[in-house]
């Protein structure tokens, strides 16, 4: 028996009557949009739509993720992030990531493959992101988007549990993506027979100065 079934799902139903703009970029759209609740009264809701968004965990053979520690100027703090950007018009998301991680870090990856999809806000937000796991890991320069990251380093997938729990992770695509990421990595480790990710002390929070990715 399924969670759901068409019944249900059409008493849940809201429905769309049209809506209305109040700002517009190519980055951002803001409105409001006539809905009807279900058993509720019909009103305007303020909705946001951004672009696709692309996100890429990649790993190496030592089962290091490469993150970024970076400022973000809107909550005002600071943390750990996978590199990731807007999806260009045209562009498919895995070549986005790609260009985003080659961008921010000056490496690209060997292999791209999708991950998890998901709206972090889908209650006003509109913005899908794509998060991939990129493997094969190649330096092919110096990034080029020095605004990005105070730090670019190799992290042990084995530390992200404490790096989420201290609050130095705390961005949503990579709160999605890295619990996955170390799962599947556990899981995959438990069937071949090899014994556990050992835990690793976590990069240090506090350090502003540029640190160049190790080879």
């Amino acid at each position: 028996m399924g969670v759901t079934n068409a019944a249900s799902d059409a008493l849940g139903h809201w429905h769309v009557y049209g809506e209305r703009v109040i700002y517009e970029s190519p980055w951002v759209w803001l409105g409001q949009v006539d809905v009807e609740p279900p058993g509720g009264p019909r009103y305007w809701h303020h909705v946001v739509r951004l672009s696709q968004a692309a996100v890429i965990a990649l790993l190496d053979d030592q089962e290091r993720v490469l993150m970024l520690w970076r400022h973000r100027f809107v909550p005002d703090r600071w943390g750990w992030e996978l590199p990731g950007g807007l999806v260009d018009d045209g562009e498919e998301p895995a070549a986005a990531a790609n260009r985003e991680l080659e961008e921010e870090t000056g490496y690209r990856a060997g292999r791209v493959d999708p991950l998890v999809r998901f709206q972090p806000m889908p209650g006003t937000l509109d913005a899908e992101h794509h998060v991939f796991t990129g493997r094969d890991p190649r330096r092919v320069g110096e990034p080029t988007d020095l605004a990005e990251a105070a730090r670019v380093e190799w992290v042990p997938l084995a530390s992200i549990p404490a790096l989420i729990a201290a609050g130095d992770i705390w961005n949503a695509g990579s709160l999605v993506a890295l619990p996955l990421l170390l799962r599947l990595a556990l899981v995959a480790q438990a069937r071949r027979g090899a014994p556990s990710l050992t835990a690793c002390p976590a990069p240090e929070a506090g350090r502003r100065r540029p640190v160049p990715p190790a080879d």
